[in-house]
């Protein structure tokens, strides 16, 4: 039997749905993108693929709701031309390059120059005109020592927080508070997701670009975006902290959210990632599709693992670029494993529970 390149998995309310009713592209009304960094480029070609089989049956509005490399993603779906937006930005995250030891000044003007390529001219308007998509992202702003750019103070922050939260996850509303930025045009089905402190800010021309900036400015690495418009103000970070794979409410109205991700679970926060008890809230996920590449697919892979912020340290800059891009290519059998899936109405069978 030849391999899946995909998994598909489903949380029970769409398993039972989907095995019942079959799956009408159009019931879609979320689309959701994890926290990744460099992860993204395993999902290059299956995003290229869900805008070629899957957007052009979506009935408005799509809720679109990321943090970090997941709002950036977005970006792309919601401009005018989402395909040329997503090899604009698969080319410029593939080509970035760096001094010999870059610091968090020379990063986060990268990350800026970036945005700028993937948004072009007229990305912002078209995002927030889009349409089909309201566009939503998830940042963090960050409290007492946290909002601080000191080396030392962040990271005794991050320690005592990632302390706590094993302890609890609630605890980490004591160090940072959700930030929604939101399209107004739309409230969307996390509009009053609970569990942390909760800022919701509309997006507007003023605020889009820092927005995005700011859900994927990890701590230590780049720096916060302080005092967004129209926000309150502070320095506000990357929103993985608390939405590492985002759990939070995904759907509504009986609709379902789909969720192209990296991995075949869900990590809700960024210090919840060696902590395998620590899961999502069922009703969260309850009617949400989850597709990732299988573990013998990354197996297969360039030194058997998906792209992460790890290779910028492990290899000299041509030969990161070489295996990127070689990643790249392979993935072109997600795509087409998903645009077959689809087409030949196979969901029902693939379906797997999510856990």
């Amino acid at each position: 039997m030849k391999s899946s390149s995909l998994t598909f998995k489903a949380g029970a309310g769409a398993l039972e749905s989907v095995r019942r009713h079959g799956f009408d592209l159009s019931s879609i009304g979320t689309i959701a993108g994890a926290s990744g960094g460099a992860k993204w480029l395993v999902l290059s070609q299956l995003d290229r693929a869900i805008l070629r089989s899957v957007v052009p049956h979506l009935d408005n509005p799509v809720h679109l709701i990321g943090s970090s490399i997941g709002s950036w993603r977005f970006a792309c779906y919601a401009q005018a031309d989402p395909t040329a937006a997503i090899e604009r930005f698969e080319k410029a995250y593939l080509e970035q390059s760096y001094s010999e030891k870059p610091d968090i000044d020379e990063i986060t003007a990268k990350s800026r120059e970036i945005l700028s390529i993937v948004l072009g001219d007229t990305g912002v308007a078209e995002i927030l005109n889009s349409p089909l998509f309201r566009t939503h992202i998830m940042a963090v702003r960050s409290r007492h020592i946290l909002a601080s750019e000191n080396a030392v103070l962040l990271a005794l922050g991050l320690i005592t927080a990632a302390t706590l939260n094993a302890v609890s996850r609630s605890t980490l509303g004591w160090s940072f508070e959700r930030a929604l930025f939101y399209d107004e045009r739309e409230i969307p089905p996390f509009f009053e997701v609970k569990g942390f402190p909760l800022q919701r800010v509309k997006l507007t021309p003023e605020n889009l670009q820092d927005a995005i900036v700011a859900t994927g400015s990890i701590p230590l690495v780049l720096s916060g975006v302080r005092d967004v418009a129209g926000a309150e103000a502070g320095v506000y970070r990357d929103g993985g902290v608390i939405d590492y794979h985002l759990d939070l409410p995904h759907s509504a109205h009986e609709r379902f959210t789909l969720f192209p991700h990296f991995y075949g679970r869900i990590v809700p926060g960024w210090f919840d990632k060696k902590l395998a008890w620590r899961r999502p809230q069922a009703g969260n996920v309850d009617r949400t599709i989850l597709i990732s590449p299988s573990d013998d697919f990354v197996a297969k892979l360039p030194n058997g693992k998906i792209p992460d912020r790890t290779d910028f340290v492990n290899f000299e800059p041509a030969e990161r670029v070489r295996i990127w891009k070689q990643c790249v290519t392979a993935c072109v059998a997600l795509a087409d494993e998903f645009q077959e899936v689809i087409e030949k109405e196979q969901l029902a069978a693939r379906l797997e529970p999510l856990w």
